[in-house]
């Protein structure tokens, strides 16, 4: 039965004529490999030898070339550089295997999670299966990846296709403090055919590494789209109001501020409110909630925030503690004297009224 074969699908069948082998390979003979070292002329007694030109000479090949590559065997392809696109990665310099160095951006609460499930969600994108998947080893293993080139176009009966198949493995590499750690990829088996024959490939060093590092682009061009996007839905969400409420005072801390956000939001959102009240942050220590700041002036600027009524809050150095709650949903907010002594409550309650409007007003997203 004739096939139907469209002008676009003529005109590749008559311009792809070369297989991938063939494209990967200095065209003309190998004859050169064969080539005979030819002695110099011999000079007979008592003339005078000439001079020889150097300039089309040879140099010798170091010790850490491989000698086999000749011939059909040598890829003349430009080399692929690792592109490191994607927000918080990079490529570790002076390593001997394809290494990407992640790091955790703000919104990551688990890195090797993160990274994991990017992988995942790339070879699912393109239909790979998983062929084995080792959690806490941090080892991703694929199933047969395949490329199909159809090389030649039958009218009457099948097409002559090059058919190459890899299948790859990932290693991830977590630190103990979870926010950095490290991707490296292998070329683990290789496998290629031409019209159902299989070709007989010599795989350097440097083609797998070819192979590898153009997958590993794929993989981190796929990440990098998903870390645009969580990114810009944390700016969104940074950038929405954060409700707070005034707890009455209690005997054993006083009255305090509760705001309905977690630690790490409740603490970006002050590290713009208080300068903006007039407060200079001159010291801050997030891994204990602690903000270290001091009032300049309590006069001006504080009664353009309050009327003719001056706030009861002298100059000087203050203290700004968070607690996170149990359920981890809301922060408790405490303002105390910089030997750590809470405020009265009535210094606490008349700076509520502005602290509460300034932390729920919504913010742009930059």
């Amino acid at each position: 039965m004739l096939k139907q074969v469209t002008p676009i699908l003529l005109i590749a069948a008559v311009t792809a004529c070369s297989t991938p082998t063939d494209r990967r390979v200095a065209n003309g003979s190998e004859d050169f490999t064969n080539a005979k070292e030819v002695p110099l002329l011999t000079i007979p007694e008592g003339l005078t030898e000439p001079t020889y030109s150097r300039e089309y000479d040879i140099p010798k090949a170091g010790e850490g070339v491989n000698k086999e590559l000749i011939g059909k065997r040598l890829d003349i392809r430009p080399p692929l550089l690792v592109l490191p696109m994607s927000e918080g990665t990079r490529v570790e310099e002076g390593t001997d295997n394809i290494k990407i160095i992640v790091e955790s951006i703000a919104s990551t609460k688990d890195l090797k999670q993160e990274v994991f499930e990017n992988l995942k969600g790339f070879l699912a994108k393109y239909d790979v299966a998983i062929e084995k998947e080792d959690y806490e080893a941090g080892v991703l293993e694929t199933g047969w990846i395949e490329n199909k080139d159809v090389i030649e176009t039958s009218w009457f009966g099948d097409d002559k296709v090059y058919l190459l198949r890899q299948r790859y493995r990932y290693d991830v590499d977590v630190s103990p403090h979870g926010r950095s750690g490290s991707m490296s990829i292998d070329l683990v088996e290789h496998e290629e055919s031409y019209d159902g024959e299989e070709q007989e490939i010599f795989l350097s060093g440097e083609d797998q590494r070819r192979y590898t590092i153009d997958m590993l682009n794929n993989t981190i061009a796929y990440m990098s789209v998903k870390r645009e996007k969580q990114i810009k839905a944390d700016r969104i969400e940074q950038s929405l109001g954060i409700d707070v409420d005034l707890v009455a005072e209690t005997e054993e801390r006083g009255a305090f501020w509760i705001a309905e956000a977690d630690y790490t939001k409740t603490w970006d959102r002050l590290r713009i409110v208080m300068p903006e009240l007039g407060f200079d942050i001159v010291d801050m220590n997030s891994a204990k909630g602690l903000y270290y700041i001091v009032l300049e002036e309590s006069g001006g600027f504080w009664s353009s925030l309050w009327g003719e009524d001056k706030l009861p809050l002298e100059r000087g150095n203050y203290r700004v503690e968070l607690v996170e709650t149990a359920d981890k949903e809301q922060t408790e907010i405490f303002i105390k004297d910089a030997a750590g002594e809470p405020l009265d409550n009535e210094v606490i309650t008349e700076l509520y009224r502005v602290l509460s409007e300034a932390m729920k007003a919504d913010r742009k997203v930059r």
